[in-house]
């Protein structure tokens, strides 16, 4: 196994756990997104280029796209973003 395969194996179990960590869930489907980019650049590297298009395909844009969707649609991402914006004011004030 090369460096270059071991580093993205490590950058595989920080995904993997920061997302498990991840209060924002905007956050947590981003750095699910780059787990599935990294899992297809492993396949490559492991000569499979099969897997590595139907992980990038599937993993980093269908599913994505879903979560995306599903947040938008539970109001998640507004939420969020109003959250955001009322630390920020608050910070503000007491500056």
């Amino acid at each position: 196994m090369t460096l270059f395969q071991l580093i993205l194996l490590g950058f595989l179990v920080v995904c993997a756990v920061s997302v498990s960590f991840s209060k924002n869930l905007l956050n947590s489907v981003l750095i699910y997104m780059s787990f599935s980019l990294v899992m297809s650049v492993l396949w490559v590297c492991l000569e499979s280029p099969d897997l590595a298009i139907t992980e990038a395909a599937v993993g980093a844009g269908v599913t994505s796209i879903l979560f995306f969707a599903t947040l938008k649609k539970i109001h998640a991402i507004q939420i969020e973003k109003e959250k955001t914006e009322k630390e920020t004011e608050k910070e503000e004030a007491h500056e």
